[in-house]
């Protein structure tokens, strides 16, 4: 009996000082990300002449350098060169990236021709290989939140993929805006359970940006650069490998916003640890 207490001792003041570093990281977490130079809504986004983006006064907005910074800081990995901008929501604490891959006119004639379960299936086999060079707790691929469909009168390609890693399930939704000359990247990362709502304010959000004079998809001219890509490649590839790696640091980034959970999480381990103990 007395090796159990000292046993339970040791692990409540593990969970203790876990908990007290797990508030101050999150704490100066939060400070650093509070430093960046947040332009706040209302304003208007502009992408050095290639697109723009109003937002309203629940929105505040990084773009350029600043927003590569804001992604390094919670552990994103992304090229800097093609990151626009970032769009972070202040009450609900999501935020959007926005990156542009100049890879030339898009062509549509795909549209008719997406297959969801193979392309599910793509990634499928890429989270898979991404936990076993990753290792740690596993990702899976859940299904469909939302199957591969393209609007043509906005040229718009969106779909989601349903993630779980351990309890926590998650989407990650993503929109191709068709340009001239290429394609503007928007990803989204939210918990399920929150996903309704978040998307519907996403998609207003969404519904604001254009392209500059020149650059959007309608002023194709021939002899444009034509992108090697169709529409099912631009589903298949664009959250294959990065998706659950891309979920999981956006949850880290709302660290000092989710500790609580973090605690819940510790407290249910150290209880199974106590029962291991007395059984």
């Amino acid at each position: 009996m007395e090796r159990t207490t000292h046993c339970f001792r040791w692990a409540l003041a593990f969970w203790l000082a876990w908990m007290a570093v797990a508030r101050v990281t999150a704490q100066e977490l939060e400070a650093e990300i509070e430093k960046l130079p947040w332009k706040q809504g209302p304003g208007v986004a502009k992408f050095g002449g290639r697109a723009e983006i109003p937002y309203g006064k629940e929105f505040r907005m990084l773009t350029g350098p600043d927003a590569v910074q804001r992604l390094e800081m919670t552990g994103n990995e992304v090229d800097a060169d093609t990151v626009l901008g970032l769009l972070e929501h202040k009450e609900g604490g999501w935020w959007i990236v926005l990156q542009f891959d100049e890879i030339g006119y898009v062509k549509d004639d795909e549209k008719n021709d997406l297959d969801a379960d193979k392309i599910l299936e793509g990634y499928k086999r890429g989270v898979e290989e991404r936990n076993k060079r990753q290792g740690g707790r596993p990702t899976q691929v859940v299904g469909w939140h939302t199957k591969p469909r393209y609007n043509e009168a906005t040229h718009n390609l969106e779909w989601a993929p349903l993630f779980k890693t351990g309890p926590a399930r998650f989407i990650n939704y993503q929109v191709r805006i068709l340009g001239r000359k290429g394609v503007t990247r928007v990803t989204l990362v939210e918990d399920e359970e929150r996903s309704a709502q978040t998307i519907s304010e996403f998609r207003k959000a969404m519904d604001a940006f254009k392209y500059q004079t020149g650059e959007s998809y309608a002023e194709y001219r021939p002899g444009d650069k034509v992108a090697k890509v169709g529409l099912a490649a631009l589903a298949a590839g664009g959250v294959a490998l990065g998706a659950a790696k891309f979920g999981l640091f956006a949850k880290l980034g709302l660290l000092f916003k989710k500790v609580w959970k973090l605690a819940i999480v510790a407290v249910v381990a150290l209880a199974s640890f106590i029962k291991k103990l007395f059984t």
